[in-house]
């Protein structure tokens, strides 16, 4: 059985108060229905001043879906961990992790948009540092116990449900993102497929006699869209897969390595290139991979639209998985 994601980003390039609203409560209830059929997990992730809304906030969306559910796990992935306060972000998931009985899973990564951290007044040239002071401090803080930060002593309430942490681990295409996930001995969470960075990453953990793991991305781990007619769902709805292949790509340096990267610049070529999948209810369930990721909310695709792929999914994919 693969291990199956619904990804959320709440994009919508078009939207009005009344119609993001509505799409953040169909999220909520796509989360449940996703729940009741026994998906994994909910991705969600951030980006902040983006003109097509997405979303900036995951932590209080998570705390949104757990409300609604019952036991689907909500991966953020991932956070851009330089732009938060160590302590409130300690806080927080040690909250998350309470309410929802340890289903948080938090990847942290350094992120890739200099412009993210000018609009947060953090430097750009600090980011490595700032990671590091990050991780180190919540796992200090989620001790219970007193330690020093910044020069005084502090200690973080409540601790977490999860023992000994809540589930962290270190996102990154780097070799320093992957020595930093090792020297802290936590999981390592490449954004692309990276044979050679998760051989260097067992090498680190050796080096610091650390522990963990590494979660990689599959090499082909295609976007889907559920549809009994995907050359009418391509025609009709392919230019909100463009959007977001279009803004991932604006947002990508040529030394970024992401498992979503596209050159496209058409819906034909987006189609024909693969990162975006539309497929039949048989195709799906015959892909074969390790994992499948819906993404009903896609670009700011229709709400009803997304429903209808959700459903074709939980109903006729997931039984015959």
């Amino acid at each position: 059985m693969p291990f199956t994601v619904v990804r959320m980003n709440l994009v919508d390039p078009d939207a009005t108060r009344p119609s993001l609203s509505a799409r953040y409560r169909a999220a909520l209830e796509m989360a449940a229905y996703a729940d009741d059929r026994g998906v994994d997990t909910v991705q969600t992730e951030e980006h902040h001043g983006a003109d097509n809304n997405w979303l900036p906030s995951p932590f209080t969306f998570a705390g949104a879906v757990f409300g609604a559910t019952r036991r689907i796990a909500v991966t953020v992935s991932a956070i851009i961990g330089p732009l938060y306060d160590p302590l409130r972000l300690a806080e927080d998931i040690a909250v998350l992790d309470l309410v929802s009985g340890g289903r948080l899973v938090t990847v942290s990564g350094i992120g890739y948009r200099p412009a993210e951290y000018e609009r947060q007044g953090v430097e750009w040239g600090r980011r490595g540092r700032l990671q590091d002071e990050l991780l180190d401090t919540l796992l200090k803080a989620w001790t219970g116990e007193e330690f020093t930060f910044r020069g005084r002593r502090v200690r973080v309430t409540p601790r977490p449900f999860t023992e000994p942490h809540p589930m962290l681990l270190v996102g990154g295409s780097s070799r320093a993102a992957a020595d930093r996930a090792a020297r802290f001995g936590l999981p390592f969470f490449p954004s692309a497929h990276l044979p050679e960075l998760e051989a260097y990453y067992t090498e680190r953990l050796a080096a610091y006699d650390t522990e963990g793991f590494c979660r990689m991305p599959a090499e082909r781990t295609p976007l889907l869209h559920v549809s009994e007619d995907p050359d009418r769902a391509w025609a009709e709805y392919g230019e909100h897969f463009l959007h977001e292949a279009r803004t991932y790509a604006s947002w990508q340096s040529k030394d970024i390595r992401s498992a979503v990267k596209s050159s496209a610049g058409s819906v034909a070529e987006l189609r024909a290139e693969g990162v975006y999948r539309i497929v039949t209810p048989e195709e799906c369930a015959s892909l074969g991979a390790d994992s499948l990721v819906l993404h009903p909310l896609c670009g700011g695709l229709p709400v009803d639209e997304g429903w209808r792929s959700l459903h074709l999914f939980c109903e006729r994919v997931l039984p015959a998985l």
